[in-house]
């Protein structure tokens, strides 16, 4: 009877899972990839008696696999917080889901393990930009300026970690990432005694961060902008927490993070505007291969002839 642990390679997802194994030590199989890469169900192949364990991807794309899973007699136990679709009644099926703009996959399992490790679940909150949500769970914890804000750029790193077309792009990968750092209870641990991966981290990071802040914007106004970036591994890297930061920055506004791939087309990277987080994901699901949640979401491949098509739309959706 094999485990399998599926999960999302930004901070939510490892996070998520640094705290169910931290509660429920198992021997797994690791299912991950670089946070785009979102249908790893399909990589699974379960039979009866197996746990297929899922965190931080949408269920209603992977709704394949866990049908298959279960006509296998596999048991799946599924945490997430993306648009679902319809959810399956099965006696082997169990779901914490919830799509509200305010939470993440980290926090739903900390609800679940009665914050048995709730300084991961804040890393991942941090990481998804739920710094509201992040801020209100730290205020029922002991922790310091200092210690809250390591554990926010940590959260922030591991997020800006997960993006790339590849796992080639990525400083770490995912899986590598979470074995580093699932000996520990805790991130504070991690970031003392591990202090070298962090590091690493953080100077990416802060390299990458200043390459994207001399991009100048295709097209902004008082209520979007929307920034083209290169086909540079840099720009992959970056795409996602240069849109939570613009989007930190101009609480009004949404943002679209727009980077070339080497076929000629784009990767989208959308945030809502902070003081209105809804509707990316509405608005990425009007093109093939967009998807995501309330707050942030992407299109994965969007046909260049399309990007005006998708500026105009943009434009209109956070106009109205």
């Amino acid at each position: 009877m094999a485990i399998y642990d599926v999960f999302n390679g930004d901070a939510d997802g490892i996070c998520a899972l640094l705290q169910l194994r931290n509660a429920q030590p198992a021997d797994s199989q690791l299912i991950t990839g670089v946070k785009r890469d979102i249908k790893l169900l399909d990589k699974v192949q379960a039979v009866a008696g197996d746990t297929v364990n899922v965190f931080d991807i949408s269920f209603d794309k992977n709704r394949q696999g866990v049908e298959a899973a279960l006509a296998a007699g596999a048991t799946v136990f599924y945490v997430d917080h993306h648009h679902a679709g319809e959810i399956p009644v099965h006696p082997n099926l169990t779901t914490i889901i919830n799509i509200a703009a305010d939470v993440c996959t980290s926090l739903l399992i900390n609800g679940h393990l009665k914050g048995q490790f709730s300084q991961w679940a804040l890393v991942g909150a941090f990481g998804d930009n739920l710094k509201n949500s992040a801020q209100a769970l730290a205020k029922t914890m002991s922790l310091t300026g200092d210690e809250l804000e390591r554990l926010e750029n940590l959260g922030i790193y591991m997020n800006y970690n997960g993006y790339g077309s590849s796992v080639e792009d990525l400083h770490f990968a995912p899986d590598q990432l979470y074995r580093s750092m699932i000996t520990y209870k805790t991130p504070l641990e991690f970031m003392v005694d591990a202090k070298d991966t962090f590091q690493h981290l953080e100077q990416g990071y802060e390299e990458d961060m200043y390459s994207a802040t001399h991009i100048a914007p295709e097209f902004s106004n008082d209520n979007v902008a929307v920034f083209v970036f290169p086909d540079e591994p840099w720009a992959r890297r970056v795409s996602g927490v240069y849109g939570n930061d613009l989007a930190n920055q101009f609480s009004s506004r949404g943002h679209a993070v727009v980077t070339e791939k080497p076929n000629g087309n784009y990767l989208v990277s959308v945030r809502a505007p902070l003081n209105n987080k809804t509707g990316a994901d509405e608005l990425c699901r009007r093109f093939t291969s967009g998807g995501g949640r309330a707050a942030a979401a992407g299109i994965n491949e969007l046909p260049a002839a399309q990007l005006p098509d998708f500026i105009e739309q943009f434009n209109q959706f956070y106009s109205a």
